[in-house]
């Protein structure tokens, strides 16, 4: 059976029939989840214009 390293908690976890896989159970899953929405975790790079652009505005509903 091939199992996987936990990122969160480091313990193998199995691969096939794992419903929480890469993490070994529901709470390693959410402890990453909860790191990533309080912003723990970031991806690199240029921060994005917080403004919308023209192009994202949602066009008027016609009639």
């Amino acid at each position: 059976m091939r199992t996987v390293r936990c990122p969160v908690c480091r313990k193998e976890a199995a691969w096939q029939g794992n419903v929480y896989r890469p993490f070994c159970s529901e709470r390693c899953r959410t402890l990453d989840r909860g790191a990533w929405a309080s912003e723990t975790y970031h991806i690199a790079g240029e921060p994005a214009d917080p403004t919308p652009a023209e192009n994202d505005a949602p066009e008027p509903h016609k009639v």
